[in-house]
């Protein structure tokens, strides 16, 4: 008995001894988060391109109610569904200008951001109108036509305008 408790307390403590540390590679935290953020990107990337809708570049027709014939705008694009717009319709001294940027959020809504300078005769007797801020195009016919909105002019009348792809 005098001998088993020696043996005993020996074997407890090479038993409980720490063994040599393995050497495991340690990984780099910032690898995994950067691997991760490509991986979200392209998963991005792929949901923003399936969403992407119909091409709008070109030089298209503006329309006026008021405003004898046909104007021109033109649509550059400046990223995925968003373009630089510019265009005018003038007849005598009647003309609607347009200048600024617009983005397609839906098939059927152009959300238009910039400046609607118009100056119609039968209106405050053809008092310069400007309109700045943000406005929508709408459609109604599938995208061919898009239809101003927010239509009400600063003299208090309505104004069809219009943009025909």
């Amino acid at each position: 008995m005098k001998n088993l408790l020696p043996i005993v307390i020996l074997l407890s403590i090479f038993s409980c001894k720490k063994s040599e540390e393995t050497n495991s590679p340690k990984v780099d935290s910032t690898k995994i988060i950067d691997s991760i953020n490509v991986a979200r990107t392209k998963i991005n990337d792929s949901i923003l391109s399936s969403r992407a809708f119909k091409d709008l570049s070109g030089t298209h027709i503006l329309t006026h109610d008021m405003i004898a014939g046909n104007g021109k705008i033109t649509f550059t694009k400046i990223g995925q569904d968003e373009y630089k717009i510019s265009g005018e319709n003038q007849s005598g001294s009647n003309f609607v200008k347009i200048e600024g940027t617009a983005r397609m959020t839906s098939p059927k809504n152009l959300k238009f951001d910039g400046t609607i300078t118009q100056s119609i005769s039968d209106y405050d007797n053809g008092k310069l109108d400007v309109r700045k801020g943000k406005r929508n195009f709408s459609t109604k016919d599938g995208g061919k036509t898009f239809k101003l909105y927010e239509s009400v002019n600063n003299a208090g009348f309505a104004d069809k305008i219009m943009i025909k792809l």
